[in-house]
């Protein structure tokens, strides 16, 4: 009997995300990949200690690295000195590597909701009555507050973003394998951003999520392109999600989540046959 790849898959199983339970996805996600691999389970701190007794480590619903970072550090340093394969590859330009991406995007002049992260990149931002300030190392919301126009003046900008409070239509998420596309999903009503809907994509739409796939450049793995509607009909940038995105595959047709599967095995295959640490 020929033997079979061994993944070690990266989760917090016990993850408290809103609306929603990580740990599902998981589950039914390492239940279809059984079919080509063998797998093992593991907390992200336990990640790092592990890692060497598999061909590679498979990092998904693992949730924000803020909440150990020390240790994902170290995951990341170990991988890169032993060559390890890692899916997501450790090559990200989005979420994988903080937030800097938002202000190379405003930059550059990409259809990215504006970002700044000095005083005197203010005037980058569009005049509004209130902005968002989140930690340059944030994620899932986490220490995500509004301030009025008229306090910026007071931030302490060590750390911080800025950027102006977009009033948008609905916000969609475009989902990839590599560089191929999967299926998208929106939520209709901006005040419940976690009641996902299927979205019917057009070529307008794709083309705008696949500059953000270009640019990123990652080797293997998963990405989300997160994006807002705005009133006036363009789509904005939120967020590129390269590490660890959520899938909401349970909410997707049978077929769309068959198709899924079957992509993220092929480049899981294409991850394990490439040069180590490539």
């Amino acid at each position: 009997m020929p033997v079979r790849p061994r993944l070690l898959y990266v989760t917090d199983l016990a993850y408290p995300a809103r609306g929603r339970r990580y740990c599902d996805e998981d589950i039914d996600l390492t239940s279809r990949l059984r079919a080509d691999f063998d797998l093992a389970l593991c907390h992200p701190l336990d990640a790092e200690p592990l890692m060497d007794g598999f061909d590679a480590v498979v990092v998904r619903n693992s949730g924000p690295v803020l909440r150990h970072q020390a240790q994902y550090d170290a995951f990341r340093a170990r991988a890169a000195a032993r060559g390890t394969r890692v899916y997501n590859s450790l090559t990200g330009r989005g979420d994988m590597a903080g937030k800097q991406y938002l202000l190379d995007l405003t930059a550059a002049g990409h259809p990215v909701i504006p970002t700044a992260d000095r005083p005197g990149d203010l005037d980058r931002l569009p005049d509004t009555d209130t902005y968002a300030v989140k930690p340059r190392a944030g994620a899932d919301s986490i220490g995500l507050r509004y301030v009025p126009r008229d306090e910026l003046k007071d931030l302490d900008w060590d750390g911080i973003l800025v950027q102006p409070r977009i009033d948008f239509r609905y916000e969609v998420s475009f989902y990839y394998v590599d560089d191929a596309f999967q299926y998208a999903l929106h939520a209709p009503d901006p005040e419940r951003r976690w009641v996902l809907e299927p979205y019917d994509s057009t070529e307008a739409d794709l083309a705008f999520a696949r500059r953000f796939v270009d640019w990123n450049t990652l080797d293997h793995g998963i990405q989300r392109v997160d994006a807002c509607r705005t009133r006036d009909g363009g789509l904005l940038l939120v967020e590129l999600e390269d590490l660890n995105p959520y899938l909401s595959l349970d909410l997707v047709p049978d077929r769309t989540r068959d198709a899924f599967v079957s992509a993220m095995t092929a480049s899981l295959h294409r991850c394990l046959e490439a040069r180590p640490g490539a």
